[in-house]
């Protein structure tokens, strides 16, 4: 099974052991529904596992709606245009996020603000929120870090204070939970990701989920090239951002196994912890007390300590047959939003949190097929990488 990249790395050249950072696992009906759409010759973006893989996620989060999509993007995408996000409006995002994050603010017309996060859990910091409200301020995009949740109760109550929506970015947090509320379902809408290395997959996919039958209905109107009954008569902009039927057949096969990947997940941190438990030249992942960290992946932050850079660290273990994959690149340290063009915003600032992240931190092998002893042997090289 190939390995999943979105980043390239330095092939192994010393030994022959390959520790992949993470692959998909397809080990439930896939193959039966796949076949059963080929068989029925519902392959394209009609079908009945459409409709099965969104209600089947949508009650996982304890939504009334689940519409799924092309991409994450897509997803975030869709929830924003929902919203009536445009030019003019400000959305609150995380500093240190994927990229995406930023992107699709700016694809709506609107412009991002970067927010530090915390220092704990990664994700957006509800005491610094305040800092960036302005009068131009529509929406909060919390992003839940690596599969720790952010602060869904104190980012919804200066939401809810301040007149503005919440968008959760669900994309690596499949089955997390504040308190007893999955992610997805706490703000006003959520957007998943369905991508080869998220916890459950569709190869490329997304979903928008909501209780909010006004935010659904747009969604299920702009994902489809905003047609209405009276086809080829728009009233609207929309979007080619439908899902495939054999897309939605792996979906709600990965969907039917989704608490079963979650244990395996929790299992692969704590054996984690377990083997670095003595280790103080690491900071390691949180779970928050009111949280459920399903760490979809686990990252180390290299305390000073520890006498190395996270790229330096990186590059030697890839020598020994690790892969790994840094951190974000925070989005105040992105070249395309550094001033130098009129079509894009100036996110230049000093968000100390984000930058110390990204340049010290980086996630270890993280797949469900991760072996005890390949995590010995993954534990064992990181820590002769110190200086």
């Amino acid at each position: 099974m190939s390995t999943l990249s979105s980043q390239t790395h330095t092939a192994p050249t010393s030994v022959e052991t390959f520790i992949p950072v993470c692959e998909p696992v397809l080990d439930g009906r896939e193959r039966e529904y796949v076949l059963d759409c080929i068989d029925g010759n519902w392959v394209s973006s009609l079908g009945k596992y459409i409709r099965k893989f969104e209600h089947a996620f949508a009650d996982h989060c304890g939504t009334e709606f689940g519409l799924a999509c092309s991409s994450g993007t897509a997803a975030l995408h869709l929830a924003l245009e929902a919203l009536g996000i445009g030019p003019g409006d400000e959305v609150l995002i995380p500093s240190f996020t994927l990229i995406v994050s930023a992107n699709t603010v700016c694809m709506t017309g609107a412009t991002p603000v970067p927010v530090d996060v915390e220092r704990d859990t990664w994700c957006i910091d509800p005491q610094e929120i305040e800092k960036h409200i302005t009068p131009r301020t529509k929406a909060i995009m919390p992003v839940h870090m690596y599969g720790h949740p952010a602060d869904m109760e104190a980012i919804n109550y200066i939401a809810k204070r301040c007149g503005l929506r919440v968008i959760e970015d669900c994309a690596q947090a499949h089955g997390a939970k504040v308190r007893d509320r999955r992610v997805g379902g706490i703000g006003d809408v959520g957007a998943f990701s369905f991508y080869g290395n998220k916890m459950i997959t569709t190869g490329e996919g997304g979903m928008v989920v909501t209780s909010d039958p006004e935010i659904a209905e747009r969604v299920e109107l702009l994902r489809n090239q905003a047609f209405e009954k009276e086809r080829f008569v728009h009233r609207a902009v929309g979007f080619n951002y439908r899902m495939t039927n054999i897309q939605a057949a792996i979906g709600l096969a990965q969907c039917e196994k989704l608490a079963d990947k979650v244990a395996r997940k929790i299992e692969i941190a704590d054996t984690y912890r377990e083997l670095l438990i003595d280790c103080d030249d690491l900071q390691l992942p949180v779970c928050r007390s009111w949280a459920s960290n399903v760490y979809w992946m686990f990252g180390v932050v290299l305390n000073t300590s520890f006498g190395r850079r996270g790229a330096e660290v990186r590059e030697m273990l890839a020598q020994r047959g690790i892969e790994t994959r840094s951190f974000f690149v925070p989005m105040n340290r992105q070249p395309v939003y550094q001033g130098t063009s009129d079509r894009w915003p100036d996110l230049r600032g000093h968000f100390p949190v984000s930058e110390r992240l990204s340049e010290y931190g980086f996630y270890l092998p993280s797949g469900l097929s991760l072996t005890r002893e390949q995590q010995e042997y993954v534990v064992s090289n990181l820590l002769e990488c110190r200086a």
